[in-house]
């Protein structure tokens, strides 16, 4: 649970951050990480135009440089993008200004408002510096399908567990979550609806 919905201790690190939208209204907001990537952002797009559904997805910058055309076709498709460093890269691990310059490289194509730190952490001086040119999002439900320690049933079962309203709902669009989040993902939208929320954009 520690992972998959951060206990209030750690949300407090983050002032300020955006961690889950209005507790009172049942509604979940869907995010993706780490893309975009020819060989699944596309799917996921199209899994989202059949259900009518908008997301945001946190882009990694050296993926958008490699990929312009799935970064074209999110756009054009009715998305929110936001920053998730030019090489996703951990906070704790660089120096404030190396972070930072790495942010803003990123942010040289994706051009967004909306930051979401990889791995979910930065030094408290990264954080204050960006949080005044971003707003940072964070999650309520992280499903871990990145994780070869779970398989697609786990990872549905997640999404299950813990969600709630206006929790915002992190999958990966990359190629080491593949399995997990192509099996995990159309049915987690399939019960949320059945459940009665509806999916609204960031």
């Amino acid at each position: 649970m520690f992972i998959e919905q951060p206990p209030k201790l750690i949300r407090a690190l983050y002032p300020g951050a955006i961690w889950r939208m209005d507790p009172k209204e049942k509604a979940v907001y869907l995010t993706f990480d780490d893309g975009p990537i020819p060989e699944i952002t596309p799917w996921v797009l199209d899994l989202l135009d059949k259900y009518g559904i908008k997301a945001t997805f946190f882009l990694v910058g050296d993926n958008v440089r490699k990929h312009p055309e799935e970064f074209k076709m999110l756009l054009e498709r009715g998305h929110r993008v936001g920053n998730h460093t030019f090489n996703h890269i951990r906070g704790f691990g660089f120096l404030t200004k190396n972070y930072l310059a790495n942010t803003d490289k990123a942010n040289e194509m994706i051009k967004s408002d909306l930051f979401r730190p990889p791995h979910g952490h930065m030094r408290a001086a990264q954080y204050y510096v960006l949080r005044k040119k971003y707003k940072i999002i964070m999650w309520d439900l992280v499903t871990r399908d990145y994780s070869n320690k779970l398989n697609g049933e786990q990872v549905f079962e997640k999404v299950k567990h813990y969600v709630r309203n206006g929790s915002i709902i992190t999958f990966h669009d990359s190629l080491k979550s593949e399995e997990n989040m192509k099996y995990a993902l159309p049915r987690s939208i399939e019960w949320l609806l059945e459940q009665g929320y509806q999916f609204k954009l960031l």
